[in-house]
């Protein structure tokens, strides 16, 4: 299981809830607690970016190529299971063949696509924010 920001300060906050009785001292650590939350996820995409900008910049078609492929693999696979398999049917069945049903793909490519797009929110939460252009 996979946790987010959110779930860390929200354990977080129930801990400090739990063991701190004076709500001033609550609050208090509630806002440290979050800060270094925040800090620590701001240095690990930090380090992430920087990751990606020298892996862009390889002149390896492995190293640097990686990412492109996962997405090019993806937009034809996407293309396949809501465009190609449909009109593929639909053709073989105006003219009369009969047609076996084709391999289809699951639902997780969706999560492949959000992934590779910036989870999908977040980008917009940037744009928003202003730190991105």
């Amino acid at each position: 299981m996979a946790f987010g920001i959110d779930d860390i300060i929200g354990a977080g906050l129930s801990i400090i809830n739990k063991f701190i009785p004076d709500p001033a001292a609550q609050a208090a650590a509630a806002a440290q607690f979050r800060s270094q939350v925040l800090a620590a996820s701001t240095a690990s995409d930090v380090a992430q970016n920087q990751t990606n900008t020298a892996e862009a910049a390889n002149a390896s078609l492995f190293v640097s190529g990686w990412r492109p492929m996962i997405g090019w693999v993806c937009s034809i696979s996407l293309a396949y299971q809501y465009l190609g398999k449909p009109m593929l049917g639909w053709a073989f069945a105006a003219k009369g063949i009969a047609l076996p049903p084709l391999p289809g793909l699951d639902d997780t490519l969706w999560q492949l696509l959000f992934g590779m797009l910036g989870l999908g929110t977040l980008r917009t939460v940037e744009k928003i924010k202003g730190t991105v252009k």
